[in-house]
């Protein structure tokens, strides 16, 4: 007997059952079954029977005593082996390097403290792969201080392969609130977390021109952002070797005391914006005139109160129309909790001047716009109006920015101004990624100053990992693919994405019909990949076992082979 395969044209072959038979002297076959419904690997099956092979279950042969999550470790691993990360740490091996290399790892794949660390990552390969399955905390905290001692190396190699001479370098400051009271560093200040009352340490994240993290360095929680540039210019000099760049950071960062310190500085340049009250001046004092923006939203013009500076004025009409739609609104909110005061005052039940004051005081400052308000406040009454002189002189600065720097046009147009300010939003989007969704930089819970800063350290590192990932996904992800468009679009107006990018949110499915990621559903496709530890079911306890990883789909393979393209 044997199986005869007939061809149906489009559809699938039908295949028969037949056997061959002797009639005088001629051969004939017979049909006896059409096998037509069986599957593939039935009709595999069949034939290995015809052929006289012995079949058995799949289970008698071997048995699969271990699963772990693989995939996902392996695509950072890739992606750190691309960018010599070990080689960044030390140049020599040692079990400290290796436990780094581990945590960095930890991260971006699971990021917990480092108790929870120890626990979680023998439930993927990241343990067995990095060497590291007999560590525990205190091994971990060991590390964490040899990490430490190795931070100027490190971030020395770093501005060597991304910060040249007369480069851009953008810096910002931000803050993680503090779990505890006893490290130093932790003080109360300003939250960028809003969480006010609590402890926080400040840590500012010093970048290329495309946003990939240099160097970070850690400050008290109540230090300003001013007070930490000047200490960050001298590193660049002094241990990164960058004479000459052009200093990039927020109206905040970069102020009028810092550029007067900066200005002593030879090869240094800044690129910052001005403060809504100098915006007021410059109109006030005639140097900024609202009918230039009559044809364009882009203008140079002049000012004795900033010598040796250009002063690039912008105006984006959206931003105008959002801004004096959100101050209607909080007008508006302010006003109604105005009259329930009033109605207070009136029905008798909050009297006198002192308490009547400190209850309006609470609301015109709730959303910041007592200026726009004149109050009348006796021991019984109360009356307030809105004071439309100054909500006009407010509105007529809607839109309106202005950037300051010092950068010559001969080395730097206007627009590319406005576009090398505006790239500080890749700062910001470092800060979200090592505060929210992927590293989780907070609630920091080390209790010294040293460990703070290893901790820190080791989420700008396990950052720099996942900023190259990001890159290379980027064809996959719902980021936009076409980068060189914002070399040439309007600086002024609202960002736009690339129509490709459009379509990628809406159908959310790439051209090949796979679906469209995040970074963090990319690595959770990816953990599907499994390694299975396996022993045949007579073996003995402690017998060899092999491993058998789960075949990578094509959208999996493309994603690998993304990653294994990473270079520095």
């Amino acid at each position: 007997m044997h199986i005869d395969v007939v061809p149906n044209r489009e559809s699938r072959p039908t295949y028969l059952l037949r056997e061959s038979f002797r009639e005088g002297t001629s051969v004939r076959k017979r049909t006896l079954a059409n096998l037509s419904s069986l599957s593939d690997a039935q009709i595999a099956a069949i034939r290995r029977v015809l052929r006289g092979e012995a079949l058995c279950a799949p289970a008698s042969l071997f048995e699969v005593i271990a699963s772990r999550p693989a995939g996902h470790v392996q695509a950072v691993t890739v992606a750190m082996r691309g960018l010599q990360i070990e080689r960044l740490l030390a140049a020599r091996a040692s079990p400290e390097r290796d436990l780094v290399l581990a945590m960095i790892a930890a991260r971006i794949v699971s990021p917990n403290t480092k108790l929870a660390t120890t626990r979680q990552w023998h439930s993927t390969t990241l343990a067995e792969d990095f060497g590291v399955a007999d560590a525990d905390e205190d091994d971990l905290y060991g590390a964490m201080d040899w990490l430490l001692a190795h931070q100027d190396s490190i971030q020395k190699k770093l501005a060597t392969r991304h910060l040249e001479q007369g480069g851009l370098v953008l810096y910002d400051l931000s803050s993680s609130y503090f779990e505890g009271l006893t490290c130093p560093l932790a003080k109360l200040g300003y939250s960028r977390d809003g969480r006010r009352g609590m402890l926080q340490v400040n840590y500012g994240l010093l970048t290329d021109a495309r946003g990939c993290p240099v160097a970070v360095s850690v400050y008290e929680g109540n230090v300003s952002d001013s007070q930490t540039l000047v200490p960050e210019v001298e590193r660049l000099r002094s241990s990164f070797g960058i004479e000459r760049m052009v200093m990039v950071g927020d109206r905040g960062m970069i102020s009028s005391k810092a550029i007067g310190e900066l200005r002593q500085s030879a090869g240094l340049d800044w690129i910052t914006a001005l403060k809504s009250t100098s915006i007021r001046g410059l109109l006030e004092q005639g140097h900024l005139q609202l009918g230039l923006f009559d044809e364009r939203n882009l203008v140079e013009i002049d000012s004795p109160d900033y010598p040796g500076e250009r002063l690039i004025a912008c105006r984006n009409p959206q931003l105008a129309k959002l801004r004096a739609h959100k101050r209607e609104d909080l007008l508006g909110c302010t006003q109604r909790n105005l009259e329930k005061v009033q109605q207070r005052v009136a029905a008798g039940k909050l009297v006198g001047r002192e308490r009547i004051g400190v209850a309006v005081g609470r609301v015109i400052n709730q959303y910041k716009v007592a200026k726009h308000f004149e109050l009348d406040i006796e021991d019984g009454s109360l009356r307030w109006r809105r004071d439309e002189r100054s909500i006009r002189a407010e509105a007529a600065l809607d839109g309106i920015y202005i950037i300051r720097t010092s950068v010559p046009a001969d080395r730097m147009d206007g627009p590319d101004c406005v576009r090398n300010y505006k790239s500080l939003a890749s700062v910001e989007r470092a800060f979200r990624s090592l505060k929210t969704v992927d590293l989780k930089v907070r609630p920091i819970h080390h209790r010294t100053a040293d460990r703070v800063r290893a901790h820190i350290l080791l989420c700008m590192l396990a950052y720099y990992v996942e900023w190259h990932m990001r890159e290379a996904w980027r064809e996959l992800m719902f980021a936009d693919t076409e980068l060189r468009a914002k070399a040439t679009r309007d600086p002024v107006a609202p960002a736009r994405r690339s129509a490709a990018a459009l379509t990628k949110i809406a159908v959310r499915e790439l051209d090949d019909g796979s679906p469209v990621h995040s970074f963090q559903t990319m690595l959770g496709d990816l953990s599907s990949i499994v390694r299975n530890t396996c022993r045949t079911p007579e073996a003995a306890e402690g017998e060899p076992t092999f491993e058998v990883v789960t075949t990578a789909s094509l959208a999996q393979r493309r994603a690998l082979d993304l990653v294994a393209n990473i270079r520095p």
